[in-house]
């Protein structure tokens, strides 16, 4: 009988185990899915410009960039790569309401979508301290991975500053739908042979327009 007793016993304190392993397992699995304030944020900026973002394997969320001199709302690094993403949206149906309410005015306004480019282009100089930087216009096969109609990218080299935590060199890509958004991705690296390249692509495929 006591044998049975202790059987018995033995078996409720695995059971006991067991249930608290697997609440523990569920909450740790629940910490992980659940958004953080920045991914929640970025995703509902990206929703207003009909972009979709997935955060890729291999990466994981940092502090975005967001003061005087530099305002991004994601950012994201491969951990032990010296590899880093910034990204910046900007929605453009309100710029495109206004645009034409001061049309029908007889105000003139820039074109909302050619503000990608004036974009991509300031952030080239602010983040080289010059013009010297190597500029190419998007191809369109590669405009249609994206489902962006226009865009270009700028190859600098950083300037030293905190903000950029003392990173070397910056590929920023700037694209545009029509009538719809502009997104803007800095990629930052130490070096920029192959595998700068190659980060380049692990993240490409994370955000998109619809």
């Amino acid at each position: 009988m006591k044998c049975l007793e202790k059987q018995i016993n033995k078996i409720i304190t695995i059971a006991a185990c067991l249930l608290s392993l697997n609440l523990t397992a569920a909450a740790q699995i629940k910490k992980q899915v659940t958004a953080s304030r920045q991914l929640t944020e970025f995703r509902a900026l990206a929703n207003d410009a009909n972009i979709n973002f997935l955060l890729p394997a291999g990466f994981r969320e940092v502090k975005a960039v967001n003061n005087e001199n530099f305002s991004f709302d994601y950012a994201m690094i491969i951990p032990g790569q010296d590899f880093e993403v910034w990204f910046s949206i900007q929605p453009l149906k309100q710029n495109w309401l206004s645009y034409e309410r001061a049309g029908s005015t007889g105000k003139t306004l820039a074109n909302p979508d050619s503000t990608y480019n004036n974009i991509g282009k300031a952030n080239a100089i602010a983040l080289s301290g010059d013009n010297d930087f190597l500029v190419r216009t998007i191809t369109s096969p590669v405009l249609e991975q994206y489902n962006a109609d226009a865009g270009k990218t700028y190859l600098v080299n950083l300037i030293d500053l905190p903000e950029t935590r003392h990173y070397k060199y910056a590929l920023l890509i700037s694209l545009q739908k029509n009538r719809t958004g502009n997104l803007l991705a800095v990629c930052l690296s130490n070096e920029k042979g192959p595998r700068f390249f190659k980060n380049i692509n692990r993240a490409k495929d994370s955000i998109k327009f619809r």
